[in-house]
């Protein structure tokens, strides 16, 4: 049974998403930006709203997905209101210039986070992915798993890398799990799931009403990717 992440703003689509199947929720502020760190009070009203596992994302800004020194501690601070509020994880991705993991930031936040489950996200997609994987698989820092659309616009386009990535995290129980996402929906995952066979997926403004983060969570189309997916 393949689990089914959906993207959550605040308390009340939190509350729908469970209530409609949603095995773990990523939540997030500022989608129109791609999504960055939400407030302290928000992260508060989801996790006790609810009793699956909320990924809170840590991203102070959206400038890009490299950070200075000095920015750490407004990342530290941010991880460790994630672990004091009961949240299960974070969300998170840091790149050197030269676009590949920014590996001594990376140390930093996995130290913080211990005790928290750790998704790397779409940071890697605008990597080589499948060497920056391996690599990521083979350094001491363990991340539970990998968002990604297969370093295409969305997972449909990016399948054959998904599909490399995928038999790749299964050489070890150690690699993190690949959790296909971008542009997934009712209208494809039936046929995306039969060609990848994926433990996990993540869902954003699909599952909203006409397809846009302003509008409620639409519990029916959970159900049915629930269905499709299992």
């Amino acid at each position: 049974m393949s689990k089914v992440e959906i993207i959550v703003l605040n308390d009340e689509d939190a509350k729908t998403a469970e209530a409609y199947g949603a095995d773990r929720l990523e939540l997030v502020s500022a989608m129109t930006e791609g999504g960055l760190t939400p407030s302290y009070g928000i992260i508060k009203t989801v996790v006790q709203s609810v009793k699956i596992p909320v990924m809170v994302m840590v991203r102070p800004h959206s400038f890009s997905f490299m950070y200075r020194k000095d920015e750490w501690g407004a990342i530290r601070q941010d991880i460790q209101a994630v672990k004091q509020l009961g949240a299960a994880g974070i969300v998170f991705g840091a790149l050197t210039e030269k676009q590949s993991i920014d590996f001594d930031m990376l140390a930093m936040v996995v130290e913080e986070a211990k005790g928290l489950s750790v998704t790397f996200h779409r940071a890697i997609d605008e990597t080589n992915l499948i060497v920056t994987y391996q690599s990521l698989c083979q350094s001491p820092y363990h991340v539970d798993r990998i968002l990604t659309s297969g370093a295409k616009p969305t997972a449909k386009e990016g399948l054959d890398s998904l599909k490399k990535m995928i038999e790749e995290s299964k050489k070890s129980a150690n690699n993190p799990a690949i959790m296909p996402g971008s542009g997934l929906s009712t209208e494809n995952i039936q046929s995306i799931h039969g060609q990848l066979q994926a433990a996990e997926y993540h869902f954003g403004s699909a599952v909203r009403i006409g397809g846009d983060f302003r509008n409620r969570i639409n519990g029916d189309e959970i159900q049915k990717i629930k269905r499709m997916v299992n």
